[in-house]
């Protein structure tokens, strides 16, 4: 038995070193073969490149009609270049235009609807009912271990006896006590029902 299991292992080795063989051999045939169809992929492009140059930026002449609040300062050879926008550009007649178009608008207030009523009533959330309490206790348990806080009430039943009732709550309105619901179904409990506090 031993030796069996012994070459299953070499077994699989050999396939792993078998395998990775293979794969760098595929590999290396498809990038030489990538290399032969398109050389100039793998090339230095900047080579081939010629070099580039960027012309320096001039600011347009203004028009002689226009009013310059500030004159421009033309920097030196050599010396880098600020721009200021604001003093650059004159304010033309359609600036103030363009200003006022710009300025926002102010919303008249939007009309809420009235908020529905808040659902005040109180509501139990029921889990399970049992005649059995550790069956009632292993529930509670469980819906402890799901995060959800359960209380077990007894109850005398008319004409059946003692039932222990698991029950969650008090939830503050439908909305809630639904949400309490389909957390239960989530944990397997899809019998649960809302019921009215009293």
């Amino acid at each position: 038995m031993a030796n069996e299991g012994g070459s299953q292992k070499s077994k699989v080795v050999a396939g792993l070193i078998l395998g990775m063989v293979l794969g760098v051999a595929v590999a290396g045939f498809v990038a030489w073969y990538v290399v032969k169809k398109n050389p100039s992929s793998f090339s230095n492009r900047e080579q081939h490149e010629p070099s580039r140059v960027v012309p320096p930026v001039v600011a347009p002449p203004a028009p002689a009609s226009a009013a310059v609040a500030a004159p421009v300062a033309v920097p030196a050879a050599g010396e880098p270049q600020h721009y200021e926008f604001y003093k650059v550009l004159p304010d033309k007649e359609g600036g103030a235009a363009r200003k006022q178009a710009a300025a926002p608008v102010a919303k008249p207030p939007v009309s809420q609807a009235p908020a529905k009523a808040a659902d005040s009533t109180l509501y139990f959330v029921q889990a399970g009912s049992f005649q059995n309490a550790d069956d009632a206790e292993k529930l509670k348990a469980k819906l402890a271990l799901s995060g959800m806080e359960a209380a077990v009430q007894k109850a005398d039943v008319p004409d059946k006896g003692v039932w222990y009732r698991v029950r969650l709550g008090p939830y503050k309105g439908q909305a809630e006590a639904n949400t309490a619901i389909a957390n239960l179904k989530q944990n397997g409990i899809g019998n649960a029902t809302a019921l009215h506090a009293q």
